[in-house]
């Protein structure tokens, strides 16, 4: 309510490099981004750091030792020669919620921020071993025995075939768990932790991650730090705070028990004051798109799912995310870059451990990812400088057009122009080479300054202007000439607006 009322100016992100990428951290590490994944790379995930549950468990040989406390899906904890994994069955929406965990962590990973491992497993009932005199104790109301009563009871609501029950299988996190991270503010017993996290791009940008595939609930009860020792044999060895996304089972048209909220999910926040007004100043004249939304035949264990009406930039989450709340025009730039890197195998491979029955809720899934993903792109490609992958080969520059790589708009949109600043020289207009899979290259000709001028001099300051056509604003190149033998030094880039 504080936040409704209070004047909040902010600016640009604090941790971009001059490339205008977020570096490494134990936030965020740059992976389909920074390199071409392949797709069974992104189908692994974060479980390719580690062991997964064995499929087809010999009897007894699952040890159940917790039972789960809180969330919407039950479950229990099993210990497995002391590697550690959370079980969560589905709810009345079958084999989604499970689905959906570990899809959305493959696509979370793989873009760069950190999930999980999250498997969806079948198996016998006779896999489990119940340690006797468990006990469970939610946030409200008091312990209760977590017995063979309620594993069955579990169990009975658990997706199956055949004799197999289903589960989403969440290897534990490693590293000692320090509670959820926040939005905003910094952990005040993390002395790395310098930038203020709704001021932090990856924090800001993951809002349009969570849009695509609609991960409403991404608050901070659905994320987790964890600390990482260097030795993690030594309770007092050096080490770093990781940052974790967790519990992603809402994406994909989860649905409450109100109808009327199902359908405002990912356009709405369950009290949203904006919308309220409007609709008091407009005595509901406006029409909004929660209601018309519907269920896709075929699909309806997604709920309202869809590409319909899919607006990124209007996209809500179920409550107001301080950070997503500051997300700004390059931010969300940024983010769309890492998205675009998704080709239809890597969606389809992510789509893949979903495991579901129905292989027609696979493809229902594939198309309206990509469906939504070309919105995203449309958009967000529009308003800044799409170019991507810079580089130098000699006098060469060149980068790649994500726009034109994906095919977000026609080919006859694009119209490339460049010009170079040479130190305190005029702008002139360099050649600009089109070529395939969206490269394009400009050519820089011969170096104009003379050995003999230092290192610092503004003669060797060049400054490249790149122009697709499709976006308002140019790509803003920044070199140093060095001379023929030395090459040119890329030192940074700008994308503005116009």
């Amino acid at each position: 309510m504080s936040k409704f009322f209070q004047v909040d100016s902010y600016g640009e992100a604090e941790n971009v490099n001059a490339f205008d990428e977020v570096p490494d951290s134990s936030w965020f590490t740059n992976r389909i981004g920074a390199r071409p994944l392949a797709p069974n790379e992104v189908a692994r995930g974060y479980c390719a750091e580690g062991p997964e549950l064995e499929s087809d468990p010999p009897d007894g040989s699952w040890p159940v030792d917790h039972g789960k406390d809180n969330g919407a899906n039950p479950g229990f904890r099993v210990n497995i020669r002391g590697t550690k994994f959370l079980l969560k069955t589905d709810d009345a929406q079958a084999e989604r919620a499970t689905g959906a965990a570990a899809i959305a962590a493959r696509f979370y990973y793989a873009a760069g921020w950190w999930a999980p491992c999250d498997s969806v497993v079948y198996f016998k009932k006779s896999a489990l071993k119940l340690k006797p005199g468990l006990f469970v104790k939610a946030n409200v109301g008091p312990a209760r025995p977590f017995d063979q009563k309620r594993l069955d009871a579990i169990l009975e609501q658990s997706g199956r075939r055949g004799e197999l029950y289903r589960a989403v299988a969440s290897r534990w996190l490693p590293g000692l768990p320090l509670g959820p991270f926040t939005y905003e503010g910094k952990r005040a017993d993390d002395p790395s932790d310098v930038i203020a996290h709704e001021n932090r791009r990856d924090l800001r940008g993951a809002r349009l991650i969570a849009a695509w595939l609609n991960h409403f609930d991404s608050r901070e009860q659905n994320s987790m730090s964890t600390w990482m020792a260097t030795n993690p044999k030594d309770g007092t060895s050096a080490g770093y705070v990781r940052h974790w996304y967790i519990d992603l089972g809402d994406c994909f048209g989860s649905e409450w028990s109100s109808d009327a909220v199902s359908r405002s999910l990912g356009h709405a926040y369950l009290l949203d004051f904006s919308y309220i007004l409007e609709d008091f100043a407009t005595v509901g004249a406006i029409q909004r798109p929660w209601e018309r939304a519907q269920r896709t035949p075929g699909a309806t264990n997604f709920g309202y799912f869809s590409e319909r009406d899919f607006e990124p930039e209007l996209w809500r989450g179920e409550y107001p995310n301080p950070a997503f709340g500051r997300m700004t025009e390059r931010d969300g730039a940024w983010a769309t870059r890492i998205i675009a890197r998704f080709t239809e195998p890597d969606i389809r491979a992510a789509v893949g451990v979903g495991n579901f029955t129905n292989p027609a809720h696979t493809e229902f899934l594939v198309r309206v990812l990509l469906a939504r993903q070309r919105r995203l792109l449309a958009r967000y490609f529009s308003k800044l400088s799409p170019l991507a992958d810079v580089r130098v080969d000699g006098r060469r520059f060149c980068a790649t057009d994500l726009a034109r790589s994906t095919g977000t708009f026609p080919s006859a949109s694009f119209r490339y122009r460049a010009q170079l600043e040479r130190g305190t020289a005029d702008a002139a207009t360099v050649q600009t080479v089109a070529g395939a899979q969206g490269e394009t290259c400009v050519e820089l000709g011969a170096s104009h300054v003379a050995n003999t001028v230092s290192d610092e001099s503004p003669e060797r300051y060049l400054k490249l202007l790149v122009h697709n056509g499709v976006a308002p604003g140019p790509l803003v190149v920044h070199f140093y000439d060095l001379g023929a033998e030395r090459g040119l030094r890329l030192v940074g880039i700008e994308r503005p607006g116009s």
